[in-house]
């Protein structure tokens, strides 16, 4: 019997890569997002559900999972996907976005989780895949609620296995680098402002950089390979960083020191 996988956030990027492989793997694939009415390429595919899931409202989680769950029987696998950027100076950002970096990224992938633990509990199994970033073991200037939120899902990925352990599930997360999506597009909240002369110099540096950081970027394929290793290779590994580029960085922030780490991040958007 087909193993069933539900993605948030599967409209573009990570989330939409993954939904086609697997599918193409023979899964039946619940792929959720804001607006599924403008998905023109999942709706035309095989043992593939498009369905709404918006991480802020709680009805439409409820929804997608339960109509996941009538259409193909068991839900065998969530991940977590939805997500954003928000960028800048925390002193230029007005509070209702951090409050909504921090809905999006953190309360929403909590609410989702929540929300299908209890078909996992009956099943006595199921697996959790959470989405973090290399930017949830090292932060970047200016990233304070992005490498904030990142590191929220870090810590509760890691903690939560230890009690889904109890019931049968697994936690994996998931830590890209770098990745060809549109990110620094739609998926991009920065907030300045110029009258704050104080973070100019750093602002316009880190806006210069972004073309060189994403240079080379990993395709979106890339992950979602490595979101396919986690489901499906039966370990007990925690962590899987997708992309060359997060090996190297992650690699070496075990190794540096703070100081060492943070001086060559300086250097790099010359600080």
């Amino acid at each position: 019997m087909a193993k069933t996988i539900l993605i948030t956030g599967a409209s573009s990027g990570i989330g939409k890569a993954t939904a086609l492989l697997f599918q193409e793997k023979g899964w039946n694939v619940i792929a959720t997002m804001r607006t599924p009415e403008k998905e023109k390429e999942l709706t035309k595919l095989n043992n593939v559900l498009v369905t709404r899931l918006d991480v802020l409202d709680l009805s439409s989680i409820k929804n997608a999972i339960e109509g996941g769950i009538e259409g193909f029987g068991k839900i065998d696998v969530l991940i977590n996907n939805a997500g954003y950027g928000a960028y800048g100076a925390l002193e230029a950002t007005p509070r209702e976005n951090v409050l909504r970096q921090f809905n999006t990224n953190v309360i929403g992938l909590l609410d989702t989780t929540k929300a299908i633990l209890s078909h996992f509990r009956e099943n006595k199994e199921g697996m959790i895949i959470n989405i973090s970033s290399i930017g949830g073991k090292m932060t970047f200037p200016l990233g304070s609620l992005y490498h904030g939120t990142k590191f929220a899902v870090e810590g509760i990925s890691e903690a939560l296995n230890y009690e889904l352990e109890q019931i049968g599930c697994q936690v994996k997360i998931i830590e890209p680098g770098a990745i060809a999506t549109d990110f620094a597009g739609r998926s991009f909240d920065f907030n300045n402002d110029e009258n704050m002369e104080g973070y100019q110099n750093l602002v316009n540096k880190i806006m210069g950089s972004f073309d060189s950081l994403l240079a080379n970027a990993s395709p979106s394929s890339v992950v979602a390979e490595v979101i396919y290793q986690a489901a499906t290779d039966g370990s007990n590994q925690l962590r899987y960083t997708a992309g060359e580029d997060a090996k190297t960085l992650m690699a070496n922030r075990k190794q540096l020191d703070d100081e060492t780490f943070i001086g060559g991040i300086k250097q790099q958007f010359g600080l």
